[in-house]
């Protein structure tokens, strides 16, 4: 899985920075995904903040799969 915030959609609670320190950041009022954490959308704590995201502005999506 793969985590994104949408800007447009967050309004700053910083609820995902609380509940998932190491995926995410409270940046210039917003919630952002730190560098290099993307693609760590595997673990509960990301799945949570997910959940308790009041303005629902984080989003999971699939890997894409390279093609060789």
């Amino acid at each position: 899985m793969k985590v994104s915030v949408d800007r447009s959609l967050c309004y700053g609670s910083a609820e995902c920075a609380y509940r998932a320190p190491a995926v995410f950041a409270f940046e210039d009022g917003y919630g952002v995904v730190r560098p290099g954490a993307a693609q760590a959308a595997d673990g509960p704590q990301v799945r949570e903040a997910v959940e308790k995201c009041p303005s629902q502005a984080i989003v999971l999506t699939e890997r894409e799969e390279r093609e060789e």
